[in-house]
């Protein structure tokens, strides 16, 4: 039995109630998943983070380490939402998280609908 290790840095966690607010918070385009997290705590870019994700629908809250690799701030681009961009790690969880979401939004991830990061 392995031992467990607590998560370093930040835990934040994260409820997303909908499909278009996971559609809108999810970024494919990121090797091996990413999320957007809506914040007005300060937060910097490689700053590790810990996920608690509450997906409606999804019986499990799934746990998530991962890096920052996204900083939106409400001064730089108008009609934006000041956040973060958190890469899943690359582990059991962090591909469980993405199976998981890339499973709920199915053929959504092809659409050209904006999100909160593109």
């Amino acid at each position: 039995m392995s031992e467990q290790v607590a998560p370093r840095g930040v835990v934040l966690p994260v409820n997303i109630l909908s499909r278009s607010s996971l559609y809108a918070a999810y970024m494919s385009f990121v090797k091996g998943g990413a999320l957007f997290v809506p914040t007005n705590n300060k937060h910097s870019l490689g700053e590790e983070v810990f996920l608690l994700l509450m997906i409606k629908d999804v019986p499990e809250k799934l746990p998530v380490q991962g890096k920052i690799i996204w900083v939106t701030p409400e001064t730089l681009q108008a009609g934006r939402i000041k956040g973060i961009g958190v890469q899943f790690a690359d582990n059991d969880a962090g591909h469980k998280a993405q199976k998981t979401i890339e499973k709920i939004l199915g053929r959504h991830l092809a659409s050209d609908r904006p999100t909160h990061t593109l």
